[in-house]
């Protein structure tokens, strides 16, 4: 697969990191990508707006069990536009909207042929959202809840898939600690889905479980390199609901390029599965405006 430009991205985004380095102190005041993390909530009146985009591309997956098979390339692509803004006076309350489109590709076609939008590809999901600080006390403590409305017909055209014809309740729990030298910082969700509402679906009756742990290190006050692992587990909630799991590993970096825009880079892969877990890596780059 061709990968060399998302190569590049994390190689300037290291050098970027490693030039100012020895430029940086404990005494610097820390800028947007330490202090609002997931888990902290915007002022009122602010915007929070990020532009998250990830390819998914599989040629091995597993089977009803655990045994990885190979199969022909399969490619998903999706977008992901979130809008918040902060509407209480103490700060704790936030409300938005998240859109997200996907164009996917099967059959042994080229990992990038996503961006061609000839396979199944378009608009799936409308989600309004809540996010809140339910303890005053912790404000490095917060939860967001989502709707996601399918916007799509069918959930596959043949052998082709685009999304998840169920409606889906999705709660993220986020919490992050910054250790005393501002240079550590961990940061861990919790992300629940429970699916419903589309009898045809795969999803349908079932309640999707994905923890998440990530360790930053700031080498300056404007970037993060990051490590992280995540796993998933789909329970079913009704007889003859599809489940699965699977874990993967991924490392990537931020940098702040303006007192507005951060870009952030990740790299993720599957390192195992159960029941069709597909075991390929995605590739993702965002932008986060905050004003």
């Amino acid at each position: 697969m061709k990968t060399i430009k998302i190569k590049s991205l994390f190689t300037l985004l290291l050098i970027i990191s490693l030039q100012s380095f020895g430029q940086d102190n404990n005494d610097t005041p820390t800028s947007n990508i330490q202090t609002f993390t997931p888990s902290r909530l915007i002022n009122k009146g602010q915007w929070d707006i990020k532009f998250f985009n990830g390819l998914y591309t599989q040629d091995r997956r597993t089977d009803a069990g655990s045994t990885a098979v190979d199969i022909p390339r399969e490619n998903f692509f999706t977008s992901t536009l979130e809008i918040f803004t902060g509407v209480s006076e103490n700060n704790r309350i936030s409300l938005g909207v998240i859109f997200e489109y996907r164009s996917n590709t099967f059959n042994g076609r080229d990992a990038l042929s996503v961006f061609e939008f000839d396979g199944r590809s378009g608009l799936s999901t409308i989600a309004p959202a809540i996010k809140w600080q339910p303890i005053e006390s912790v404000g490095n403590f917060s939860i967001q809840t989502a709707l996601h409305i399918p916007t799509h017909g069918e959930e596959r055209e043949g052998s082709e898939f685009l999304d998840q014809s169920a409606w889906a309740l999705q709660n993220r729990f986020f919490y992050d600690y910054t250790f005393p030298s501002n240079k550590w910082q961990i940061f861990t969700e919790l992300n629940t889905e429970y699916s419903f509402g589309a009898e045809e679906s795969f999803a349908n009756n079932s309640l999707l479980l994905s923890p998440g742990v990530f360790l930053s290190y700031f080498p300056t006050n404007k970037s993060t390199v990051l490590v992280f692992s995540q796993h998933l587990q789909r329970l079913a909630l009704a007889e003859d609901v599809f489940t699965q799991n699977g874990t993967s590993l991924g490392f990537g970096g931020k940098y702040q390029l303006t007192d507005v825009t951060n870009i952030e880079v990740l790299y993720n892969k599957f390192v195992r599965g159960t029941n069709f877990q597909g075991l390929g890596a995605t590739y993702s780059v965002g932008l986060r405006f905050l004003f």
